[in-house]
């Protein structure tokens, strides 16, 4: 069953050749299994769950069919509301009542009857792009050589570890820099990165407003197709000839200090697809320093989070995780204006940027241009800061400029860990983008096929 596709397994549990319990026994199994070692759940809802799950064989026995999702276990990352969870937000702290209220999104998996796993784990206030929490700890690469754990990514840590565990078959995160397609890459599954407000805000735990984007994750592209159409309620995107498309390579930055194994990864990928057909150009985005310079000096994430605490919740701004603190507390140094005119700047350089796929179907990157680092290592706070801006540079791009973006794995790197190839879109374009994905995946192959099973 692992290796079956989301289609495959709704199919299966329609036509009686597989019970949702079964299902959700399977899932709940290989938590106990690993969950000791993996930490991925804030919050595990297996028993829940597993009771829902006989509802489903029910209603589905008697004809009722409430939509595609029904009986599949999904887990949630713990910034969204999920009726009768806690939200802690990666925080110390439980969230009130009143956050545990789903939005649009939760809502429109629940009333399809999809199977909550859980609450995973996130980075607080999902502030970081490597996976660390120092109030419940980090989960751990399911890759990672045994005695050596390595970051999962972040801000989505557990939402990647629940899907290479086998307790869900499908994830819910957010992207606010990279929050969704870093965990993905680092643990070997896809990740699709929505436009700005293409999904509603409603219902999850802010970091910033302004740029924040509910994100998917899941074992394949074929299964993000899935969920994406399950979600909008809409008819599943075909893939598209590889032999179509004309690739921009984008050739500024992103290389910049890239691991050797992940940057031939990457290149391997991209002669296959030379071979299938695919056109590649190299494209330089304009502006990227620009906006990275603004991203490092914390962007409208570190001032928005700030200003939510204050009105919010001051009281938790003294027991912050150190590595947010201080982003945090230096937002204190950003004046109105200066936030106003980040805002301008990103806008303008985002029209700008948009040149970028003149003459091309789509961009591509290295996701993530470095491997994941030992958990150990990002004690140090120094090793940290930089770990996290390295995790996070690639990835940071396509939010800073609007876009929207999907990532597949590659390979490993020296480590053992998952490699991944970043693909981008221009704003509202999901539906291409999938596509267009869709059929890169048919010529590189699906994670199971290419990567194997992670060692766990």
């Amino acid at each position: 069953m692992p290796q079956a596709s989301l289609e495959q397994i709704a199919g299966r549990l329609r036509d009686g050749t597989l019970a949702a319990v079964a299902l959700m026994a399977e899932a709940g199994a290989r938590y106990e299994a690993t969950e000791d070692r993996l930490n991925a759940y804030r919050t595990w809802a297996g028993d829940r769950a597993a009771a829902q799950a006989g509802a489903v064989e029910t209603l589905l026995r008697t004809g009722v069919d409430l939509g595609p999702m029904m009986g599949l276990p999904v887990s949630i990352k713990d910034l969204y509301g999920v009726p009768g969870l806690p939200v802690f937000g990666g925080t110390d702290t439980e969230f009130p009542q009143e956050w545990r209220r789903p939005g649009p999104l939760v809502r429109r998996i629940l009333d399809q009857l999809g199977l909550v796993t859980g609450k995973t784990h996130t980075v607080e206030f999902a502030f970081g792009g490597l996976g660390t929490n120092p109030h419940w700890g980090a989960p751990v690469n399911p890759w990672s050589e045994p005695g050596a754990p390595r970051a999962a990514g972040g801000s989505s840590s557990g939402a990647g570890v629940s899907l290479a565990q086998g307790s869900a078959l499908a994830a819910l995160g957010t992207d606010t820099a990279g929050s969704v397609r870093i965990p993905a890459s680092f643990t070997g599954q896809t990740a699709l990165k929505t436009t700005f407000g293409r999904w509603s805000l409603e219902g999850i735990v802010p970091l910033s407003p302004s740029m924040d984007t509910p994100g998917l994750l899941a074992r394949s592209i074929e299964d993000l197709s899935f969920l994406f159409a399950a979600i909008e309620n809409r008819d599943r995107v075909g893939a598209r000839d590889v032999g179509s498309l004309r690739i921009g390579i984008i050739r500024n930055v992103v290389w910049d200090g890239i691991d050797p194994v992940i940057a031939e990864n990457t290149q391997v990928a991209l002669a296959r697809l030379e071979a299938a057909g695919a056109r590649l150009v190299e494209v330089e985005v304009p502006h990227l320093d620009r906006v990275l310079d603004i991203f490092r000096r914390g962007g409208l994430g570190a001032p928005e989070l700030r200003g939510f605490l204050e009105n919010q919740f001051p009281e938790r701004i003294a027991h912050l995780d150190p590595a947010v603190r201080v982003r945090v507390d230096q937002a204190n140094e950003i004046t109105a204006s200066d936030y106003l005119q980040r805002r301008a700047v990103l806008a303008e350089c985002g029209s700008s940027a948009a040149r970028a796929f003149e003459g091309v179907d789509l961009l591509v990157s290295p996701t993530v241009p470095v491997t994941a680092p030992l958990l150990a290592d990002l004690e140090d706070p120094e090793i940290y800061r930089q770990a996290n801006m390295m995790a996070l540079r690639n990835t940071a791009i396509v939010n800073l400029l609007g876009w929207c973006a999907t990532t597949l794995p590659t390979g490993l790197d020296g480590n053992g860990i998952p490699t991944g190839l970043q693909i981008i879109a221009p704003p509202h374009q999901e539906e291409r983008l999938l596509a267009a994905s869709l059929g890169v995946e048919a010529v590189l192959g699906a994670a199971s096929d290419l990567l194997g099973p992670p060692p766990l």
